[in-house]
This record gives structure tokens, sequence and C-alpha cells, in this order.
């Protein structure tokens, strides 16, 4: 494991499209007006096997089940080599979608062209696109950490989730989320 930073894509980018194939369905997924947010987009890249993406599970579906209901789009997508990661490929992907149920889609980036896309570098790595796909927030979660004793509970991602929907302009400077690299082939 390598601890690894968030790129920090530049604010105001405008979400990179794409069509994944969700784990769960089957079906594809890309950022259509199905799919996107009336008032916000959260797209994460998470994985199976990673630590931190472990440690913030729980606060993940909090936050999934509190913004759902407020117009905000939630995507989730695993980017990882599952020849060298099979733990991350997109049946154990399945089962634990199904083993937390996810309230939102969990997605398969086989080429890694989604992840190099959205210069998404650790899981978890978040994003927050406005009601026009334009990046407003790329950073933490919060402070907490595994084994840093801080409280997990999305403070800095729902700062920017409030500020976004009550239409507050959210602070540019955001500490970058980190996690474990992404699992890049070779």
């Amino acid at each position: 494991m390598s601890l690894t930073p968030s790129n920090m894509l530049e604010l105001a980018t405008m979400a990179p499209n794409f069509e994944l194939p969700d784990a769960v369905s089957g079906n594809v997924i890309s950022l259509t007006e199905e799919s996107f947010g009336k008032r916000g987009t959260l797209i994460m890249f998470i994985c199976n096997h990673c630590p931190y993406v472990k440690h913030v599970q729980p606060e993940l579906l909090r936050i999934a089940h509190d913004y759902l209901p407020k117009d905000i789009a939630i995507l989730t997508i695993s980017s990882n080599d599952v020849e060298n990661y099979p733990e991350d490929n997109p049946a154990l992907m399945a089962a634990e979608a199904k083993k937390w149920n996810y309230p939102f889609p969990y997605l398969y980036d086989e080429t890694q062209l989604v992840a190099k896309a959205y210069k998404a570098a650790c899981t978890p790595d978040y994003f927050l696109f406005d009601k026009n796909l334009l990046l407003v927030y790329r950073g933490e979660l919060d402070g907490s950490r595994p084994g840093n004793n801080i409280e997990l509970n999305g403070a800095s991602l729902r700062e920017a989730l409030n500020n976004l929907l009550a239409g507050i302009p959210i602070k540019e400077d955001q500490n970058p989320s980190v996690g474990c690299n992404i699992k890049w082939k070779h």
C-alpha cells in the first residue's frame, strides 16, 4: 500500500463523460440526465480492498442516505488492475455492493481511461460537480484516517455538499484526499 494524495483536478473542470458497466446490474451508466443529479453529482473512486475505503465506508453510506434525496447523484468507480488485485474484480465488486447495500451504482473502469480522465490518484478520491457538471470540490472526506483516532464524520465533503445545495460558494482551499494509490496496469 502506497499512501497517495489526490491530484486535485482544477476546479470548474467539466466532468469527463464515460460509459461504464455497473458491477451489480450490468447496466452501462454514462453521465446523462438520467445519471447525474439535478443539484449536483458526486463521483467517488473506491475499491474493495483498500483499508482507507474500508475505513470510510460507513460514512459514504450515511452521505448517500443524506444527499441522494436532495437531488445529489452519487456514482462510485473502481479502476484497479484486477489481474494483479483480483479482490477488486467485478464479481467481488457486486458482492461488496450487495453486502453494504449500496444505494448508488458501483462502476467498473476496466480500461482505466475514466480514472485517467479524472486524474484520480487514490482510493478514495472524491469529485463533486454542480448541476452543470462543473467541478466544485475535490478533496478529503474529513480528517479521519485509519488509526488516527479522528472522528469519521465526512465534515469536509458535507460542508461542500451543503454549500452547493445552499448556493454558497465552496472554498477553493481544499485538502486532498489520501489513500491507496490506484493500481495501474503496466
